[in-house]
């Protein structure tokens, strides 16, 4: 990226971030379904689950930060869809600025607001006795790897609001995503499930991503997962990142 699209690439942020805080309501929305899911594992099923652990929290809380996730990134596919069919794009592509920095102005707002779900959602965990004996390495760490997963899936949601003819079309994409780690070890051990089941769950991207989490939060040796967990957030980015690029580019020309 050139100075020029940095400069560009500021502007397209800010006004989006703006759209953002004008309508909270996003945020908000995006933030209660995991912290509802939170309280009803802990507060519900939590004395049925065997998880081998003694504070559930712990166990439960990289799931649900995945979860919060998944479901913010749809309103990422929402806005672009809305400003593809206002015919705002067509407006700047008439300026002198780079077309890039249309679409990276809406993944650069996805990862804030993101990041102020996933704020907002450990300060509700740290009220309900989630812990974390992880340093500041530990942090970043988790940190980084949720930043890659947001990128990731901002980029699949980049390719449905350019796709979709329609708004619920934009982000209906979200739904299996956001239910898939019900469907992994984020919420109970992997080896509780029947075979089939137990196959899937272990070799999807949640349950890696989850388990290297777990252990950079616990202050526990990750092993290889941690690469398992970044080479899916990688490969998906980089295969998003080009497909949506491809798309944007039929889109305008």
């Amino acid at each position: 990226m050139t100075a020029h699209s940095f400069s560009n690439t500021s502007v397209m942020l800010g006004r989006s971030v703006r759209h953002v805080t004008r309508s909270m309501d996003t945020i908000i929305t995006v933030t209660i379904m995991p912290i509802a899911f939170m309280l009803l594992f802990v507060y519900v099923f939590g004395g049925a689950i065997q998880a081998g652990t003694d504070n559930y929290v712990n166990f439960l809380m990289p799931g649900i930060l995945l979860m919060a996730i998944a479901s913010g990134i749809s309103y990422t596919a929402y806005r672009l869809f809305n400003d593809l069919q206002g015919g705002i794009f067509e407006r700047f592509h008439s300026m002198p600025i780079a077309r890039s920095s249309v679409l990276w102005g809406h993944v650069l707002t996805s990862l804030v607001s993101n990041a102020i779900s996933v704020v907002v959602i450990v300060l509700v965990g740290l009220l309900m006795g989630f812990r974390s004996s992880a340093g500041v390495l530990g942090w970043l760490a988790v940190a980084g790897i949720l930043v890659l997963f947001t990128l990731a899936l901002t980029w699949v949601a980049v390719m449905a609001g350019l796709s979709a003819s329609s708004t619920d079309g934009a982000t209906a994409f979200s739904y299996p995503i956001i239910f898939l780690p019900f469907v992994s070890s984020a919420f109970v051990p992997t080896d509780t499930m029947p075979g089939p089941v137990r196959a899937f769950a272990e070799n999807q991207p949640v349950t890696s991503i989850v388990n290297t989490i777990r252990a950079l939060l616990d202050r526990q040796p990750v092993g290889g997962e941690i690469w398992i967990a970044l080479a899916w957030c990688v490969g998906i980015l980089v295969v998003a990142y080009a497909l949506a690029m491809l798309a944007y580019r039929r889109r305008i020309a």
